[in-house]
């Protein structure tokens, strides 16, 4: 189970999994959240990212997390 808003190379912050098109780690999104803070919020700090890809990602994530699916 995969999303496309999610990319990873070993070229990019040493493969640690980011919003595609962007250096921008998912982890940050989920530090956000974790400490309260809006998905408004996060966009607002990392403009490159796109609202579609939060969606996805969190959507991805709960598919995950729920079925216990391989996140592969």
């Amino acid at each position: 189970m995969t999303t496309s808003a999610i990319y990873s190379s070993p070229e990019i912050l040493s493969g640690m999994p980011v919003f595609r098109g962007t250096r921008v780690p998912i982890k940050n999104l989920f530090d956000y959240l974790e400490s309260g803070d809006t998905i408004e919020n996060f966009l607002k700090d990392f403009p490159t990212v796109k609202r579609d890809q939060v969606i996805e990602v969190l959507e991805w994530a709960e598919r995950v997390l729920t079925t216990g699916a391989s996140i592969a």
